[in-house]
């Protein structure tokens, strides 16, 4: 039942429009996450064994340190809304860093085959998302709303494919957010599947694993989210950086030009239409672009109040409120929100468990360098797409994160099972 909890939680973290409303937003991710939690306690309780990795250990340990930031901005806290997000703030926060501790707990205890199993199980439901948005995308060029015939059955809510605008006045420009709860969303969350199995793919060639990514990057155009595509540049040069010449083979240039000639054909079918979109998200003139850069604005402002402990965990919201009346934006900066609501503190401390992510995925790489290099340019994507979106916020970073922190224990610990390991290997284990 565990294992079952724990890789049916991977799969559908980045299920967002699952979710109902009770007490709040209660999501599908909240859901199976509790129950894995619940299960796994009642193992170890079963079984008599509270020993803990390590590496679990840590994390709990930035968990409490966490906490403690958060128990400090809680007396910065001065309106009973104020109180309630921070309430339900400290909600998520136990779920994901609950999560993170059990789940490198148990992905070292059931070692590097187990893991390899996960992280495909963690895919595959990207994947799935993935699909679900081209359907959607299709079926909403025809008037039909698939989340309609789909989730509202389920969740007893209203959601839809993203409506951009329109060109002429006329044709919708849609942009899938299959279930998501935004195109960025979805195009920030396909850089782990693109960046992680692009290495594995040199690897191996598979032309399914080709394919695979053909289409991720396909669906990754379609949002024509320009914070995913920073990410997929900046997770792109991390791996340039190491493979250099293979990434420019013919094993990766050859899919790519296929997506390209796909792309072309479609754009060459209406291109006055997609010219106009085009240039309306490489436009730095927007209203959109504007709001982005100017929540920056506001740290300066909150610090020289608030420096030390910031206004308080999931409070951005309720600031901004005050400050410009409107009561529906988020810091739409993960960065932002770091600042704004943990102050210095808590942002030296988030960037302090950010260094420990990619030490131990630096440890991973004698071992397993394909997967270590390719979750290094993930994390990296993934950070540099924040700068203008909060993801990292999301239960799919933590799903990150705990394979990041396990990779390079289950994957030495294989490395010196192994008949004829080497001392080294042994040694660095």
């Amino acid at each position: 039942m565990t294992r079952f909890l724990f890789l049916a939680t991977v799969f559908s973290v980045t299920f967002e429009k699952v979710h109902w409303s009770v007490g709040g937003t209660l999501t599908l991710a909240d859901v199976l996450t509790t129950l894995f939690l619940a299960s796994f306690v009642v193992d170890r309780v079963a079984a008599g064994d509270w020993k803990l990795a390590h590496t679990a250990i840590v994390a709990l340990a930035f968990g409490l340190a966490f906490l403690t930031v958060y128990l400090f901005g809680f007396f910065n806290l001065d309106t009973t809304q104020g109180i309630a997000q921070f309430g339900k703030g400290m909600f998520k926060f136990g779920l994901h860093f609950g999560f993170l501790a059990a789940g490198v707990a148990y992905l070292i205890r059931h070692g590097l085959r187990f893991a390899f199993t996960a992280f495909a199980v963690f895919v595959a439901g990207i994947a799935a998302n993935a699909a679900y948005g081209m359907v959607q995308l299709g079926l909403a060029r025809v008037g039909v709303n698939l989340d309609t015939l789909l989730l509202s059955p389920l969740t007893r809510g209203a959601s839809q494919i993203n409506v951009y605008g329109s060109v002429g006045g006329e044709q919708s420009v849609y942009r899938p957010n299959a279930l998501t709860g935004d195109p960025n969303h979805l195009g920030i969350m396909l850089l782990v599947p693109l960046l992680a199995l692009t290495p594995v793919y040199l690897r191996n060639r598979s032309p399914w694993l080709a394919a695979l990514l053909a289409f991720l990057l396909v669906v990754e155009l379609a949002t024509l989210s320009r914070s995913g595509l920073v990410g997929l540049i900046v997770g792109f040069l991390v791996l340039l950086a190491h493979y250099r010449s293979e990434l420019l083979s013919r094993a990766i240039v050859v899919p790519i030009a296929v997506v390209a000639a796909f792309v072309a054909w479609i754009v060459a079918r209406r291109a006055d239409f997609f010219l106009e979109v085009i240039r309306s998200r490489i436009s730095t003139g927007d209203t959109s672009t504007s709001a982005h850069f100017d929540v920056y604005g506001f740290i300066p402002d909150v610090l020289s109040s608030h420096p030390l402990f910031g206004l308080g965990l999931n409070n951005f919201s309720v600031y901004y409120e005050f400050a410009t009346g409107k009561d529906n934006w988020g810091p739409h900066s993960f960065y932002v929100a770091l600042l704004v609501e943990t102050g210095l503190v808590g942002t030296v401390l988030f960037g302090a468990f950010l260094v420990w992510l990619f030490r131990r995925l630096r440890d991973a790489r004698p071992f397993e360098p394909q997967l270590a290099w390719g979750l290094t340019a993930a994390l990296a994507g993934t950070m540099a797409a924040n700068l203008f979106y909060l993801t990292m916020q999301f239960y799919y970073f933590y799903v990150l994160a705990i394979f990041a922190l396990a990779l390079p224990v289950v994957a030495a610990r294989d490395e010196r099972l192994r008949p004829g390991a080497s001392p080294r290997s042994s040694g660095a284990a």
